[in-house]
């Protein structure tokens, strides 16, 4: 029942593991790479000419695939990179904003630093897509809350990235005044610029941008492969989307090729209908082209180096956005601006609604919405040493339990627990998201607290918690209703300890909900 967390293990290749004995590695290795000098060459004709001739070697042991229902698996598919990620890629991953839409949850953390699935936080997604796909050097931009951002990395992965012959690393970069730069990050695309100066001191051939701030598991190998077959300047990642969802997303045009002509962000009405296209050219067979005519972009993109650095530094320097300013910019100026098709669940986690529903989407049966349980790509995040979870005469249906737990004779349907949470007799959760506690107290520590009047961290006896957010070490005293009684659908009582947005209940980090509430 408890969310699978993955621990850090040396990179290996699935093409390697896959590969017959009698195959020499060095025909596999990166010293096998064309060099001029110490600059990377990327020869993509020698790619498909080793994954072509060795086919069959590659394809001797059958992948096994488990129900989806239980454990999956999605090492079935093999892709060739020369130069390999790991050495040709660097992953920079952007923090985003204040996150004033998630607020109260970014009172006190970076948006990639929310709690996530109850074992996770949202930066563990993207780091564990670059770790997968052998992307080992990756970057965090940041500037807003970055402490719990910053201690989460270093406890997570500092120690298990780099080795003497692997020089991978996730560091943070957070925002910073200089004489060349003397104000804050004012955008994505400001972001990069303002650190170029380091990313291009790095000798790869393409930058990953990513977000720090989706839910989703993608194979950044397959969109590197694409973007280097077809000769892209930039490949963007590229969303099939219906026509009740898409006047919200950033939307594009493309040949019959591919390649993106025409740009519009958020458009409605005649504009809207202008902008669908035929995506069977990416890849959609004809009933699902029909459902989802318009391809929307994630906001994640594939850049060559020289690229990245003529577009930032001399085509246009004062952009500051990725999405709206350089991407539709380079296309304008003729540059090869390629969609990349990802049709898979992909969630941009931008409000208390979308995330509220997508970590209650992992409860969903019998195929979550997005799933931990992928053995050849598990979602990494830090190891707390934690015990298992114990409950103790508790009735739990649909629901995900973290690490570390205790719960006694109460109930709880479809939520997700968080680790070290810590629920109480005669107490009813449903449709909520719990986020635990950051540490244990101890019965003395109770006791002591209880004599002070106060309340101890996590849910106390005989409380009903329904369609709700609780995060971390808050205290919800005895007899508590959190049911939203009157269906507000937005209010703001900070000072009392909680915000309502879309109808969601969201209790603030450490605050102190009294015995006897009802909200």
């Amino acid at each position: 029942m408890a969310a699978s967390m993955g621990t850090l293990k040396p990179f290996h290749h699935p093409i390697i593991e896959n590969v017959d004995p009698a195959m020499s590695f060095q025909s596999l290795s990166f010293a096998s790479s064309q060099l001029s000098g110490d600059k990377l060459m990327s020869p993509l004709s020698f790619c498909s000419r080793r994954f072509s001739s060795s086919k069959k070697a590659y394809h001797k042991r059958a992948a096994i695939i488990v129900s989806p229902k239980a454990v999956s698996d999605s090492s079935n598919s093999q892709t060739c990179l020369d130069p390999d990620a790991s050495q040709s890629v660097l992953g920079i991953i952007l923090g985003g904003g204040a996150g004033t839409r998630l607020y109260p949850l970014t009172k006190k953390r970076a948006k990639p630093a929310v709690p996530l699935g109850a074992n996770y936080r949202l930066i563990d997604i993207p780091v564990s897509n670059c770790i997968n796909s052998t992307i080992s050097k990756i970057y965090v931009l940041t500037q807003f809350n970055s402490a719990s951002l910053n201690r989460h990395l270093s406890r997570a992965y500092a120690s298990n990235m780099g080795s003497y012959k692997n020089e991978g690393f996730v560091e943070v970069l957070a925002a910073q005044q200089s004489p060349e730069n003397p104000d804050w990050f004012q955008g994505t695309a400001d972001a990069v610029r303002q650190y170029l100066w380091l990313f291009e001191e790095h000798n790869v051939l393409e930058f990953l941008i990513l977000a720090g701030d989706h839910l989703y598991r993608m194979d950044y190998e397959k969109f590197i492969l694409a973007h280097r077959e077809a000769g892209a300047d930039i490949t963007v990642a590229a969303l099939p989307m219906d026509e009740k969802r898409a006047s919200s997303f950033g939307l594009m045009k493309i040949d019959e090729e591919g390649r993106i002509i025409e740009f519009a962000e958020k458009p409605d009405g005649e504009q809207l209908k202008e902008m669908k296209v035929d995506t069977t050219i990416l890849g959609l067979d004809d009933e699902r082209a029909k459902e989802k005519p318009y391809i929307a972009s994630m906001g994640i993109y594939v850049i060559s180096k020289d690229v990245m650095i003529n577009l930032l530094r001399q085509s246009f320097p004062a952009a500051n956005d990725f999405g709206s300013e350089v991407i539709p910019g380079a296309t304008s100026i003729g540059m090869r601006v390629q969609a990349y098709l990802f049709d898979d669940y992909w969630e941009d986690i931008g409000t208390i609604e979308a995330f509220y529903n997508a970590n209650l989407g992992i409860t969903k049966k019998p195929v979550p919405d997005f799933s931990f349980y992928d053995r050849s790509a598990p979602i990494y995040t830090q190891p707390r040493y934690l015990p298992p979870s114990k409950m103790l005469d508790a009735d739990i249906t649909d629901s995900v339990i973290g690490e570390g737990c205790v719960t006694k004779n109460c109930k709880i349907h479809h939520s997700v627990i968080g680790l070290r949470s810590c629920i109480s007799e005669g107490t009813i959760i449903e449709d909520t998201l719990l986020m635990g506690a950051d540490y244990y107290e101890t019965n003395d520590d109770k006791l002591l607290l209880y004599a002070k009047g106060s309340v101890p961290i996590g849910i106390g006896k005989n409380c009903h918690i329904k369609k709700a957010i609780i995060d971390k070490n808050a205290r919800i005293g005895d007899n508590v209703k959190i049911i939203n009684i009157d269906n507000i659908q937005e209010a703001a009582r900070e000072s009392d300890g909680y915000f309502i947005k879309s109808g969601i209940v969201t209790v603030i980090r450490d605050a102190v909900i009294p015995s006897g509430t009802i909200i």
